[in-house]
């Protein structure tokens, strides 16, 4: 770093089909300037601002340089496999890519030094433990990396054994609740960096957290930036019109109300007796059951199942949907549908073939999850519901506008 003179413009690769946007190009440099000096980062830029497209664009660079003489493996979500196949075969399509999920999987366990690119998700890192141990890879990306941000969870130490040259976390949220998060992705990426655990609570967590010690928030700050990028859509897409909000209130249907009363008597004693045995911070499962029973009764009471709440057959929040869709529909909207239930979302699917409205659906159990995608995407529906656990974080679809 002696002859350091700065992040230069490097050209993009030959047969990369798109173009960057300023931001995009300077986060390309980037990535490539810390592969010239070996460090490693994180690319934590908004969701929709193009991460995946950004280190594309950089892994095909590397495999026309020459310089990948491996296979680069990428960990990402389930949900957001097929994001990445897509976004592969459309902008880097020299890069070949082989996935592994499914049962047919174990197959192609011993072609994985043929192709540039190897996907797999969190979930099947235990299974695949040997088979994944057994490779040097030239990158080691995670998407969505705050999935590992329990350094003690089976996912975070499996990763840290994964042995590759270069190391890249993205993530549209590199910290969600607390600075140790942080400290779990960059002792991933490099250990040390920040110190151990004990260390780093000892020097910035404690001090930031419970003192609000700003010249330690400032110092943590200065360490980490050149090894973390993150730009808001505020900050770089200034041609994007700001969200439009609107939020509709609507009053329960008297039995959903009576049931919601109900339920709020019988969970408040719980939680007083909870508090009063275990003491606060031994209740949080009892607080937390309350209000989800709480939530799903004004969702709709048959997302419960207490017998008392199937009696009520009303949710006044779901006919205001259906009431909202059709006219939305009419003026030529394209439609997403979140929900944390999936059992909110078979009602709500319920209704939509009562109105025949054609709609895709993406939950954990949806098989076949691309198809599901590329009916939305393609136009043949103009509703996708979606469950928030299977498709909240990582999923592109710009095709929407509601």
């Amino acid at each position: 770093l002696k002859n350091f003179s700065g992040i230069q413009d490097v050209a993009l690769p030959a047969n990369f089909h798109a173009e960057l946007r300023h931001y995009q190009q300077h986060g390309l440099n980037w990535l490539q300037f810390l592969r010239e000096y070996q460090f490693a980062g994180i690319l934590a830029d908004d969701m929709g601002l193009g991460k995946t497209i950004q280190t594309l664009c950089h892994l095909l660079l590397e495999k026309q340089s020459g310089r990948m003489n491996s296979p680069c493996l990428i960990i990402a979500p389930t949900s957001l496999m097929s994001n990445w196949r897509r976004e592969t075969e459309r902008f880097t399509p020299e890069l070949n890519v082989l996935t592994l999920q499914g049962t047919e999987r174990k197959q192609l366990f011993d072609k994985i030094n043929d192709y540039d690119l190897i996907l797999t998700t969190y979930p099947l890192l235990p299974r695949d433990e040997e088979i994944l141990l057994e490779h040097d890879y030239y990158y080691l990306v995670l998407d969505e990396a705050q999935t590992i941000k329990n350094p003690l969870s089976k996912a975070a130490q499996l990763v840290r054994r994964i042995k590759s040259r270069h190391r890249l976390c993205l993530t549209g949220t590199p910290m969600e609740n607390h600075l140790g998060e942080l400290w779990a992705q960059f002792d991933f990426l490099m250990p040390g960096f920040l110190g151990d655990n004990a260390t780093f609570k000892r020097l910035y967590r404690t001090p930031i957290e419970m003192h609000g010690d700003h010249e330690q928030r400032l110092r943590l700050s200065r360490r980490v930036a050149p090894f973390m990028l993150r730009r808001t859509k505020q900050d770089v897409a200034t041609e994007l019109p700001p969200k439009t909000e609107m939020i509709r209130s609507v009053p329960l249907y008297p039995k959903q109300a009576a049931l919601y009363e109900s339920i709020r008597l019988t969970m408040e004693q719980k939680v007083r007796d909870a508090i009063a045995q275990k003491g606060l911070s031994r209740s949080h499962i009892t607080i937390l059951d309350a209000l989800l029973k709480l939530r799903q009764t004004c969702c709709d009471p048959r997302t419960l199942s207490l017998k008392e709440a199937q009696k009520v057959k009303e949710s006044a929040k779901l006919d205001l949907l259906m009431d909202i869709l059709p006219e939305q529909l009419e003026e030529g909207r394209r439609i997403l549908v979140f929900s944390q239930f999936t059992r909110m979302i078979a009602l709500i699917e319920n209704e939509l073939n009562t109105a025949k409205i054609s709609y895709a659906k993406l939950t954990g159990q949806t098989k076949k999850r691309d198809e599901a995608i590329d009916l939305f995407k393609s136009g043949a529906v103009n509703v996708f519901l979606i469950s928030l656990k299977a498709g909240g974080v990582g999923l592109n679809l710009t095709e929407a506008d509601t």
